[in-house]
């Protein structure tokens, strides 16, 4: 079995579409057929965005900053279009979800920044003097 790499841009994008697509039904699933999770609102959706915006940004560092207003743009959309399905749109489920895309993003950067300092480390290749 092929070992999946993370690291890759296109991994990290196929990754990133699908959390979008498994975010967009989960929130704008009509309130009444989804079960009860234990925990904030908020912290769900900061949770749901942290986690969205994390595979871009690990994969492409230097794009963070466009994941995370594209995260926080398709967040906007969502409380826009979620009183057409039943449910409430809100400012705080709003600024909930730029907050954790924005940490979510930092995150992934800082991960990649750690794996990629590792293995300079452990690189015999790389001259120790």
């Amino acid at each position: 079995m092929k070992k999946i790499n993370f690291s890759d841009p296109r991994n990290g994008a196929v990754l990133t579409i699908a959390l979008a697509i498994v975010v967009g039904i989960a929130t704008l699933t009509p309130s009444q057929t989804m079960p009860s999770a234990p925990g904030s609102d908020k912290l769900h959706h900061f949770v749901a965005f942290a986690v969205l915006a994390f595979p871009m940004s690990y994969a492409r560092p230097r794009i963070a900053i466009w994941v995370v207003m594209a995260a926080t743009a398709y967040g906007g959309a969502i409380e826009v279009i979620q009183p057409s399905v039943g449910r409430y749109g809100d400012v705080s489920d709003a600024a909930a979800n730029a907050a954790g895309a924005a940490c979510g993003a930092v995150l992934g950067c800082a991960v990649h920044r750690l794996r990629a300092w590792k293995r300079g480390r452990q690189d015999p290749r790389r001259n120790n003097q």
